[in-house]
Formats: C-alpha cells, sequence, structure tokens
C-alpha cells in the first residue's frame, strides 16, 4: 500500500483529534446571537475555501436560518468588480454594497489568512469589517495571516507543513459542518 495514503489519512485523524473544541462552541454561540439579532452572516475566501464559502451559506441559510452571504456566488459581479476597483478590493466593495454593519459578522475562509503578498482581497475585507464595527471569525490554516491577527479564528492545526493547504480547506467543512448540525443552531433537519 502507497505509504502517503496511510500517511496522510493519520494526519487527518491527528487533526481531529486537535481540533479546538471550546473555540467552536464559542463560534457556535456567536452565531446564535447573530441569528437572534437579526443581523448577517458574510462569508469571504478564495480559491478552495472559496467553494467552501458557497456550501457554508446554503447550509446556514437552510439548515440554521442565518442571512449568509459570500461574493463567489455571483462570478459576474466578483470579477467587474475585480475588473473596475481591483483585485484588493473586490471583497470590501462588495461589503460596502450590502451596507453592513455592527450587527453583522464577517468570516473568513482561508488557508494562509491573506498578507501583504497573497490573498489580498482577505485583510482588506477584515479592515472594512472592522471599520463598519463588525465582529470577525475564520477558520484557518495558519496563526501568521492577517485573518488570524486580526479576528476571532479557528486554526486548523498543522501536522504536515507539506499538507496544510489540502487539510485546511478539508477541515473548514468538517468545522463548519460540525457547526450548522450542532443543536443549538440547526433548525431543519437534513434528508440524510
Amino acid at each position: 500500500m502507497n505509504s502517503h495514503t496511510v500517511d496522510y489519512l493519520k494526519e487527518v485523524a491527528e487533526i481531529a483529534r486537535l481540533l479546538p473544541a471550546e473555540q467552536i462552541e464559542a463560534l457556535v454561540a456567536e452565531l446564535k446571537a447573530l441569528r437572534d439579532r437579526g443581523g448577517r452572516l458574510f462569508l469571504v475566501g478564495l480559491g478552495g475555501s472559496a467553494a467552501n464559502c458557497s456550501h457554508a451559506v446554503s447550509d446556514f441559510r437552510r439548515l440554521c436560518g442565518i442571512d449568509a452571504r459570500t461574493p463567489v456566488d455571483n462570478f459576474a459581479e466578483f470579477t467587474a468588480a475585480a475588473n473596475d476597483e481591483g483585485w484588493h478590493w473586490v471583497f470590501t466593495e462588495w461589503l460596502k454594497g450590502r451596507c453592513v454593519t455592527s450587527s453583522d459578522v464577517l468570516m473568513v475562509l482561508s488557508v494562509g489568512g491573506g498578507t501583504d503578498m497573497v490573498s489580498l482581497p482577505i485583510p482588506a475585507a477584515v479592515g472594512a469589517a472592522h471599520g463598519a464595527g463588525m465582529k470577525v471569525f475564520g477558520i484557518v490554516g495558519r496563526d501568521g495571516g492577517y485573518a488570524a491577527a486580526h479576528g476571532d479564528c479557528i486554526i486548523i492545526p498543522t501536522v504536515n507543513p507539506k499538507h496544510v493547504t489540502p487539510h485546511t480547506e478539508a477541515f473548514q467543512m468538517v468545522v463548519l459542518h460540525c457547526i450548522v448540525s450542532h443543536p443549538d443552531l440547526q433548525i431543519r433537519k437534513t434528508t440524510w
């Protein structure tokens, strides 16, 4: 048997064991409070994390009754903003157009969490959220990125530096599925 597969699955088990359950519970409480006050949840991410944003928006809406949105669900609008305002500002311009307030929350899904060289829209979005008085949460793969430094982020444990990206993007959905199936949040049952 290929040792990569065995090693990779061992890494998955170790990450699951190390996930910060208390932080996940705290995020559930924040999201319940968000729903109770009628606030909106805005999710931003790039690459595989963008796909996770789209999936999470659907689950938060359908299963939890949370008004959740992401700019990556409308490719035409997203690329128009990149063309007109510049890549750096694609999330901030979108957030401004939604008239965000301190009742709303930003959730960042990102492997690196944004730096001055990589994932530039992430730090800009976090800054815009803070400027509007929003709380910022995230599920990220590194503690050295902008999102983790300026938000309350669940950091997916690194057990193999070569696999930070695949593990982070996979475990974003593990954590999100834990959240949307939490009895304090879930109001609609899944089919299976």
